[in-house]
């Protein structure tokens, strides 16, 4: 190897962000097999790359011994001293054992490290960018299907977005660009596995901060959400600034901004409800856009009697009791709703 080969690897830590040391180490562990393997040598070898000009040489470490008993590992004490007469019994010497065409293997074997070393970095590099980027929002493009796996492209790399994480009823087309969340980064063999979710609460979490500045400013916070992905999401939503009317900020002038979210979720409806400390106004809220007329809570249960006005019983249930489901999910209270004319019946019995 040669002035080129160090040019080269100059040249391959600008583009790929891979450190020369890197290299160079990896080349000299894989040297050492290459001699070992051709060479038949038990010996404790090392070898060694000048930085700076690219010269391999192989070097025995030999133990300073009065009396040899294996050529390939110990040095006679006056063999030592003819390269350093300050060496004692016991001492290491190290003695240059290169062989003489060991230029051309070195010349393969570096090509064949580089290569995987570059592979090993990329994945790396990838794996470093994307384990810090769990949890958050990202545009992809639709790249193949297959197995009921949509897989999108990244850009430096492919994301997987399983069946169990796709919305029900979407439908994916090649060549489509979606957003989606970064649900978990897992390090394989084949390199970093990017986990990818449509239907992961969290992607509405992060599409109402693209859209809503007072939430990325932390002017509006976002207590908590439930979602049926593909049907119905609730969004709890609570102001730091009196000034500041949370629902308005999320639904934006005219609905623009909420309505952005709900085409990007193809038209899931999302229901925007204001938060309070005051559990009671939390949970009437939370049945929204159904009206509540009395809440009793029961602290120790954590159970919660909503009652509605007759004509709106179906709507607080809401459809195979989504509606519900969804509030004491956002909630995280048990709910049980009875209409107006069934509370007052059971009051009066």
């Amino acid at each position: 190897m040669n002035a080129e080969f160090i040019d080269a690897l100059e040249e391959i830590e600008k583009e790929k962000g891979i450190s020369k040391e890197i290299i160079f180490d990896a080349l000299e562990s894989a040297l050492i097999s290459s001699y070992k393997k051709n060479f038949g040598s038990s010996q404790n070898v090392e070898v060694e790359i000048d930085r700076a000009t690219g010269r391999v040489r192989v070097v025995a470490k030999k133990t300073v011994v009065e009396e040899v008993k294996d050529d390939l590992l110990e040095i006679n004490v006056e063999e030592a001293r003819e390269i350093d007469d300050k060496y004692q019994i016991g001492d290491i010497v190290i003695v240059e054992v290169t062989p003489k065409n060991f230029g051309r293997i070195a010349a393969q074997t570096a090509k064949q490290v580089v290569i995987q070393r570059i592979k090993d970095a990329e994945r790396d590099v990838i794996y470093d960018e994307f384990i810090n980027r769990e949890n958050e929002i990202i545009t992809g493009m639709i790249q193949r299907i297959s197995k009921n796996n949509v897989y999108i492209d990244l850009g430096k790399t492919e994301g997987i977005l399983p069946p169990t994480e796709q919305i029900e009823g979407e439908v994916y087309n090649q060549g489509d660009r979606i957003k989606l969340i970064i649900l978990e980064v897992k390090k394989t063999t084949k390199g970093p596995q990017i986990i990818l979710s449509r239907s992961h609460p969290g992607l509405v979490k992060r599409l109402f901060e693209l859209e809503v500045p007072e939430i990325n400013e932390g002017i509006v916070d976002i207590y908590a959400i439930s979602r049926e992905a593909g049907s119905r999401t609730k969004i709890a939503v609570h102001s730091k600034d009196p000034n500041v009317d949370p629902v308005g900020a999320c639904v934006g002038f005219k609905g623009t901004r909420v309505k952005a979210i709900v085409e990007e979720l193809n038209g899931e409806k999302i229901d925007i409800i204001i938060w309070s400390k005051n559990i009671d106004e939390f949970i009437a809220n939370s049945l929204s856009p159904s009206k509540v007329i009395k809440v009793e809570i029961n602290e120790k249960e954590k159970a919660a009697l909503i009652v509605v006005p007759d004509y709106q019983l179906s709507l607080a249930i809401g459809k195979e009791g989504q509606n519900a489901r969804l509030a004491a999910k956002l909630t995280n209270w048990k709910i049980d709703i009875k209409s107006e004319s069934q509370y007052d019946g059971d009051s009066n019995s």
